[in-house]
C-alpha cells in the first residue's frame, strides 16, 4: 500500500502548517497539495523528492510506512533529520545508465556539468545525457562514476583531474580518513578524507590533505551522495594513480604534516 497521501497530511499537521502555507513552501498550488493529501493525484518524481527532503524523511518510509502510528518522539526524530540519510539510503533511487547487456556504465561528470550535478544527480534524464567511459581496471560488479576535481586541497590529486569513485550506500561503515567524493546541495562536488561520525554525532568529518584547509563537519542530512575513491585520471582519461597508490601517498602526507606540527 502507498501511504504517501496519509503521511503527507500527518506531517503537515505535525508541523502545524495550513495547506496554503505548505503549498507555498513546496512551490505548489493549494489545490495540487489538497489533491495529493486526498489521494486524487500523485506527485511526479521531482516533486516527490522535494516533499520528502522538506520533511527530512526517507522515500521508503514516506511511501511504505503509515507514520500516523509513530510516537511524538519518533516524529520529532524525523523532524530533526535522523531518518534522512542516516545510512545514505533515504533517496537512493540511484539514477544510472546501462549498456545493451544491462550492465552498469561509468558516467563522467564533466567540469562543465559539475555545477548542475547536485540538482540533477537523481534525475534519470540528466544522468542519461552524461558521457560514459570504459575502464578495464574497474570491475562492473559495483557502481562507479567519474567526477571532476577543482582546487588544491587534496594533493596529490591536482586541480582539473578526474576521480573515479564507487557508490556507497551505507555511510556509517566508512572507515576513518577514507578518500571520498561527497555531494552536498550547498557545496556540490567535493573530494576529501571522510570520517563518519553519523552514529555518535549525526555528521561526517571532511579533511583535506593540504594542511592550509581546516577540517569541518557536515550534518548527514545535508549530504546527497558519497562515492569512495578508487583512482584518479588525467583529462584524457589515462590512469594515473590507483587506490592503493594514493593511500600510500596520503599516508605519507599525513605523516609529514604530523612531523611539521611537532616541530612548530
Amino acid at each position: 500500500m502507498n501511504y504517501f497521501a496519509v503521511n503527507l497530511k500527518v506531517l503537515r499537521k505535525y508541523k502545524q502548517l495550513s495547506q496554503a502555507k505548505l503549498a507555498e513552501e513546496l512551490e505548489l498550488t493549494r489545490s495540487t497539495l489538497s489533491a495529493y493529501e486526498n489521494g486524487t493525484a500523485e506527485p511526479n518524481f521531482t516533486a516527490l523528492i522535494r516533499i520528502a527532503s522538506y520533511f527530512k524523511i526517507g522515500l521508503d518510509r514516506f511511501l511504505k510506512q503509515n507514520i500516523s502510528t509513530l510516537t511524538e518522539f519518533e516524529l520529532r526524530k524525523i523532524e530533526l533529520g535522523y531518518d534522512q540519510d542516516i545510512e545514505g539510503k533515504h533517496l537512493r533511487i540511484l539514477a544510472t545508465t546501462v549498456n545493451d547487456d544491462n550492465e552498469e556504465q561509468i558516467e563522467v561528470v564533466s567540469h562543465q556539468a559539475k555545477a548542475g550535478y547536485a540538482n540533477g544527480y537523481a534525475d534519470p534524464e540528466y544522468i542519461s545525457e552524461l558521457p560514459r567511459v570504459q575502464l578495464q581496471s574497474i570491475l562492473n560488479t559495483r557502481k562507479h562514476r567519474v567526477f571532476p576535481i577543482s582546487g588544491d586541497s587534496m594533493p596529490p590529486v591536482s586541480d582539473g583531474a578526474y576521480v573515479v569513485a564507487e557508490y556507497l550506500e551505507d555511510w556509517t561503515s566508512i572507515k576513518p580518513n577514507t578518500p571520498c567524493v561527497v555531494i552536498t546541495q550547498d557545496d556540490g562536488i567535493v573530494f576529501k578524507l571522510v570520517t563518519s561520525n553519523i552514529q555518535t554525532e549525526g555528521s561526517i568529518m571532511l579533511v583535506s590533505t593540504n594542511p592550509l584547509y581546516a577540517p569541518y563537519s557536515i550534518p548527514a542530512n545535508q549530504v546527497l551522495e558519497v562515492w569512495k575513491f578508487k583512482q584518479y585520471l588525467s583529462d584524457s582519461f589515462q590512469q594515473n594513480t590507483s587506490e592503493t597508490d594514493i593511500g600510500i601517498i596520503l599516508s605519507e602526507i599525513r605523516k609529514d604534516i604530523h612531523e611539521l606540527k611537532n616541530k612548530s
